[in-house]
């Protein structure tokens, strides 16, 4: 099997310096698993890694979309594993959502029925009708989407009427076996400290200029209900350009939704996925890091 190297964690644990270190040492490439900076225009606010920070290295699947295309884990595992097959050197997937990393690395197939559009019959209920109609018809399915999650409320309740399977047995038809030699680094640190490097990171962000970012977008006709808008670091500007929150408001909202992303993060790799958790806070904890994946590789 192919050998790919994922670098994964909670937001501003140091994954895309890392990344770049390790694509250095050992001749790869970095594919982007941010469903956000796949996005042309979002960049401060999805953390974006400037062409300074790349030092050279190859970055795939970053300023590729117009912010009204939508993206989903079926396009993420299309997407990488062309770029993994076609790829000579090191594919290094940095960060990205739980979903999308299984999606990729994993044997899980998704049938045509499992794309972005929907039904339009389900136009017509709200999202609590949605919720309640998939509760009785895929109740397993129903617990793994928030309420408020119209999309894919429509889009599981769609698979269901067009291939009369519910979308929850599907997956666990799936062997939930790895298709590559993955090596899963995760990213950790002390709490405190990593809510507090989450604290400054925003903070840094508004210095440099994300509420101008966010008003450019909507300036060239963006909308905060579009596909990179729904985003941490975006959707909280909603209240501030309609002038029911302040600046400061909306930095801590920004900061409270990332450090509660973050325990989602922790809480879903430590149940999901085989991770290999370092220490990621100091540069020999780095250090340490890459010898452990140059011993990966020579196996």
């Amino acid at each position: 099997m192919k050998k790919v190297l994922v670098i994964a964690g909670p937001t501003a644990s140091g994954k895309s310096a890392l990344a770049v270190e390790a694509a250095l040492r050992y001749n790869g490439v970095v594919i982007s698993g941010d469903s956000v900076q796949i996005y042309k225009g979002f960049d401060i606010g999805s953390g974006k890694v400037t062409e300074e920070e790349t030092k050279g290295v190859k970055h795939w699947l970053i300023d590729v979309l117009d912010a009204e295309t939508p993206y989903s884990a079926a396009d993420f595992q299309r997407e990488v594993r062309r770029i993994i097959d076609s790829e000579t050197r090191l594919p290094i997937i940095a960060g990205g959502t739980g979903l999308y990393l299984k999606a990729c690395l994993y044997d899980y197939v998704f049938r045509e029925e499992d794309g972005p559009a929907a039904d339009e019959k389900f136009e017509k209920y709200t999202n609590e009708e949605l919720w309640a109609m998939l509760r009785d018809q895929d109740p397993v399915q129903s617990e793994k989407i928030h309420p408020n999650n119209r999309r894919r409320l429509m889009r599981s309740l769609t698979i269901l009427e067009r291939s009369g399977k519910r979308q929850s047995d599907m997956v666990a038809e799936q062997a939930h076996e790895m298709i590559y030699d993955a090596f899963i680094v995760g990213c950790t640190m002390e709490r405190s400290v990593l809510y507090e490097r989450i604290n400054s990171r925003v903070h840094r962000m508004i210095e440099d200029g994300l509420e101008q970012e966010v008003s450019g977008l909507l300036s060239a006709g963006v909308t905060f209900s579009s596909p990179p808008m729904k985003g941490i670091g975006y959707k909280e500007w909603e209240a501030y350009f309609n002038g029911t929150a302040s600046l400061q408001e909306t930095e801590e909202l920004i900061a409270k939704h990332s450090r509660q992303y973050a325990k989602k993060q922790y809480t879903w790799f430590r149940h999901q996925m085989p991770v290999h958790w370092f220490d990621a806070t100091s540069e020999e904890e780095h250090r340490n890091i890459l010898e452990e994946i140059g011993k990966w590789l020579e196996r």
